[in-house]
């Protein structure tokens, strides 16, 4: 028993150095992460900066443009929007993949293919995105930065850098395949990243020579950390009488301040360290620990077919006239069976029109119903109308990791009875699949989201008790690392210091003075 207290103790101790800097480095980065997250485009945003489309502008219709551009098979997604150089734009992204992953773009006014962006016409969109009177100074092109490490930008790379002579110094990246702005970054935001999701993720360790380790060096060091946490839980409780006091009068053995105040704020906080550092490493997945190996949903099952605009189908112009308002982009969707165009605005909410006669419509929910039966070979056990949200299916603050993407209400949300669970959740206005959970992915929410972000709805909607209780806890939890890490510095140093050579006495020898 004694062998095992002394290599708690030493493991411990000498793991602890490394592992305390950068438990405080992810609390105090976390708190900045409440406030500030990794920047993003988001829906709202992208629907604000793109320019109106004009009602009488000569535009083709999509069948005209796809014709031209020499696209004649189904697709995976067509929209309509003044997102590329400027000026209206086709992009559309073919069903069977060819092409470039981000999609084909295709001028709306000749229906010629875009085949390359340069200088030119990426400064054209960022100058659109920026609206009249806002200065643009060209900052080159980039294959990845601290800003755009996100997997969802890898369709557009390389990447034209803008900056905006604004207030608020913004720095916009177009993408090098279709010219659309895909990610804006004020200068605020920049900087608060580099204390906070830039360093929390550890994202200095990407795009250079460690980038194919990043994942793993995430998790073992988690891993490590999950380790250590347990191991100094262990030697707190030990070390600590919860019956009798030592000499000292105090219940803890140590007596200078910062190894009393870490054995305190130790027992205090080690409880939720353990939570944030597991439910860290579960929000990698590690080892895909969260796929159920279910099959992929069958939605062109559901929507009966692909999306293949036909040669009748309404104009643009007619398909503005009749959203009404200002129209920010038109979108080509099918669903159970029917072409449907999604006309939107600043607001995220479309106006739902055929596609063939341009009238505002409903889908029929029997017709719905029949068709989201056929996203599974299981057959459908019930069919939730969920008018609030609730713990699987809620919105956050746009700069969350989780937020910024739309959660319409109501919402259907169509139960499964297959082995894996699944879930789909349907927009019952534009027949979409918003999308899909089953057991496993059910089990990462709790796993990650709730322990991690606490992503519990009674606390996130009586705001500020989530951030004090949030804030609260992460500086104890800094105060427990900070303390390691002094400590850790202090013995480090005095292993290090080499010492003194002791001074060797001469052996007395008596004199004739000194019988």
């Amino acid at each position: 028993m004694a062998h095992f207290k002394r290599w708690l103790f030493l493991l411990h101790r000498w793991l602890g150095i490394v592992v305390c800097a950068f438990f405080a480095m992810w609390f105090v980065s976390g708190v900045v992460m409440m406030y500030v997250g990794y920047p993003k485009l988001t829906e709202s945003e992208r629907l604000l900066h793109l320019p109106p489309l004009a009602a009488d502008a000569a535009l083709l219709g999509p069948r005209e443009a796809l014709d031209a551009a020499g696209i004649a098979g189904p697709l995976k997604e067509l929209r309509l929007a003044v997102a590329s150089g400027g000026r209206a734009v086709y992009l559309a992204q073919p069903a069977d993949g060819k092409g470039a992953k981000a999609g084909v773009v295709i001028d709306a006014a000749t229906g010629t293919p875009l085949r390359h962006v340069d200088r030119e016409l990426a400064m054209a969109s960022a100058a659109a995105f920026a609206g009249p009177g806002v200065g643009l100074v060209y900052e080159g092109t980039l294959d990845e930065d601290a800003f755009t490490h996100s997997r969802a930008l890898d369709a557009h790379r390389p990447l034209h850098q803008v900056a905006l002579v604004d207030a608020a110094h913004t720095r916009l990246y177009v993408s090098g395949r279709t010219g659309e702005v895909v990610r804006d970054a004020p200068r605020a935001e920049r900087l608060w990243n580099y204390a906070g999701a830039w360093i929390h993720w550890l994202y200095p360790l990407r795009g250079g020579a460690l980038d194919p380790y990043w994942a793993d060096i995430v998790n073992w060091l988690s891993i490590l950390g999950i380790a250590v946490t347990l191991m100094g839980t262990a030697v707190g409780i030990l070390r600590w009488r919860f019956a009798g006091r030592y000499r000292s009068g105090s219940r803890s053995p140590y007596r200078g301040f910062m190894m009393r105040w870490h054995h305190i704020t130790g027992l205090l906080f080690a409880a939720v360290t353990l939570t944030w550092i597991f439910s860290g490493l579960m929000s990698m997945n590690p080892w895909r620990v969260f796929d159920s190996g279910a099959p992929a949903l069958r939605t062109e099952a559901m929507n009966d077919g692909p999306l293949v605009p036909p040669a009748d189908a309404a104009s643009p112009q007619a398909l503005i006239a009749a959203a009404g308002g200002t129209v920010r982009e038109l979108r080509w969707t099918r669903a159970a069976g029917r072409d449907l165009v999604l006309a939107r605005g600043t607001a995220l909410r479309p106006t739902v029109l055929d596609a063939a006669s341009a009238m505002p419509t409903a889908l029929d929910a029997d017709a719905l119903k029949a068709a989201v039966a056929k996203l599974s070979s299981a057959p459908v056990a019930r069919i939730e109308v969920l008018t609030a949200y609730d713990s699987h299916y809620y919105t956050r603050e746009p700069h969350t990791m989780t937020g910024g993407g739309d959660k319409p209400l109501p919402i259907w949300r169509v139960v499964f009875a297959d082995e894996a669970g699944t879930w789909a959740h349907v927009d019952p206005r534009t027949g979409a699949l918003l999308n899909r959970s089953d057991s496993h992915r059910r089990a990462s929410r709790w796993l990650f989201a709730m322990l991690h972000s606490w992503d519990w709805r009674p606390l996130l909607e009586r705001r500020p008790l989530w951030d004090l209780a949030m804030v609260l806890l992460s500086l104890g939890g800094a105060a427990l690392s900070l303390t390691g890490v002094v400590i850790g510095w202090r013995r480090l140093g005095r292993k290090l210091t080499p010492k003194p050579a002791a001074r060797r006495i001469p052996p007395f020898t008596p004199s004739k003075e000194h019988p």
